[in-house]
């Protein structure tokens, strides 16, 4: 009865019930010896995509491996332990920072560099890592275990696959998190989003063929907050889910106002994409608006492509047999976008704009601006090209041949009614002329 209480059933290890009593007792020894110590919470990267795509028997048995893998690296006197789910913490006998900084290389290293062979799969995985030494980062076990959290998340923002000790600025961050977090959840309800539009510019006919809707939010007290501060973490709390059906419902509604010409985009996140309603939400939005479904376009990064193969083709074909159209946004930074050229035929491919800020000046950037251009041509798929911020930059896409640009050479995103005006007042072939 004692090992079921105290032993997680699949790796064999302590369990979160274990940890926390040694845990409590380690603390208690150090006020009576005054003997430093460590703990350090681990946690598997792309675990999830694991366990969705090849099923929880290899979860669980990837669990395990990496169980003996952290094994082999404790020294005598450690402690490990498997929390639930893919998150593990050691207990650490040193409070030498350098030794401690060391293991936690390790372990990244013994993780993710070297590929885990299962059920005749290669699976690649990686581990991050937060780190909290006792007395100075708390004196009792939960605080111990919550900055040691706290790290271990700002591990993951710094890209996850590597370690981070505490520090007391973690604090202030993760109250401002929590405070992002709560004002997010009533924004939708208490109208504090909004959407912009930025223009695309068609180079063959010089109109406004299309915009694209991008979020923002006017936070009551904070003033415009722009997604990059807010997005990942809608994502990580699912709230990008709830967002996500508000976008497409306004961006929808508020294009049935402009030209029966101009298409709007919306861009999907990875979890929207995994959402099974989203076909229904979109259905819904259009039936609502009465927008014609041929002017709603969905823009999908590789990040969406990356999870379940034949899962992503059915959902985007059923998708596409709505009469939507589908663009690869930010194409060329991924490693197997070519692959989804040859097995679903996108509408769009936006090629990303870390290779337009370098045109034509760059020769590497502007051959492979060129290569995907003629590659768009011979799949007959529309290229749009993004971030093309100055005249030389659009002129050389137009010369190229492309089918449209975007930036702020075009326009800056635009307020709802902004937009209204400026395409109102656009003159077509004014930006082919100016290229020219």
């Amino acid at each position: 009865m004692r090992a079921l209480a105290f032993n997680d059933a699949l790796t064999g290890l302590p369990n979160r019930a274990s940890f926390m009593d040694l845990l409590t007792r380690r603390v208690i020894s150090r006020r009576s010896d005054d003997t430093a110590f460590a703990v350090m919470m681990i946690d598997l990267d792309r675990f999830k995509h694991v366990n969705d795509t090849s099923g929880h028997a290899v979860g669980d048995l990837l669990l395990c491996k990496v169980a003996e893998r952290l094994r082999a690296e404790i020294r005598e006197g450690d402690v490990i332990a498997r929390l639930g789910g893919d998150e593990f913490a050691i207990l650490l006998a040193t409070s030498v920072t350098e030794e401690a900084d060391l293991l936690a290389r390790r372990i990244v290293e013994r993780v993710g560099d070297q590929p885990f062979l299962l059920d005749n799969q290669i699976i690649y995985i990686g581990a991050s890592i937060g780190i909290a030494f006792s007395p100075t980062d708390g004196t009792d076990p939960t605080g111990l275990l919550r900055n040691a959290d706290l790290a271990l998340y700002a591990a993951k923002l710094d890209g996850k696959g590597r370690h981070r000790r505490y520090d007391a600025a973690l604090n202030a961050a993760s109250v401002e998190r929590r405070l992002l977090e709560e004002g997010l959840r009533h924004a939708i309800e208490n109208d504090e989003l909004e959407l912009y539009y930025q223009p695309l510019l068609d180079t063959r006919s010089g109109r406004i063929g299309s915009a694209e809707a991008l979020l923002r939010w006017n936070h009551p007290e904070r003033g415009l907050i722009p997604p990059a501060d807010f997005i990942s973490l809608a994502e990580d709390t699912g709230l990008i889910l709830d967002l996500g059906r508000w976008v497409i419902r306004t961006a929808c509604q508020e294009a049935t106002s402009w030209p029966d010409n101009i298409s709007v985009a919306v861009n999907l996140s990875p979890v929207q994409f995994s959402d099974p309603g989203l076909a229904a939400t979109i259905e819904a939005a259009l039936k609502s608006s009465g927008l014609r479904s041929s002017r709603l376009e969905l823009e999908i990064t590789e990040g969406v492509l990356l999870s379940d193969e034949e899962q992503t083709i059915a959902t985007l074909t059923a998708l596409k047999t709505q009469g939507l159209l589908i663009s690869m946004d930010d194409f060329g930074t991924g490693y197997s976008s070519l692959s989804y050229l040859s097995r679903f035929p996108f509408d769009k491919i936006k090629i990303d704009q870390s290779f337009v800020r370098q045109i034509p000046g760059n020769k590497q950037c502007t051959a492979i601006v060129h290569a995907i251009i003629t590659m768009g041509k011979c799949l007959d798929m529309a290229i749009t090209v993004e971030g093309v911020e100055t005249e030389e930059q659009h002129a050389f896409a137009v010369a190229q041949g492309c089918d449209a640009v975007q930036g702020y050479n075009v326009s800056k995103p635009l307020q709802r009614t902004d937009f209204a005006a400026f395409i109102a007042e656009w003159t077509p072939y004014c930006r082919l002329r100016t290229a020219a």
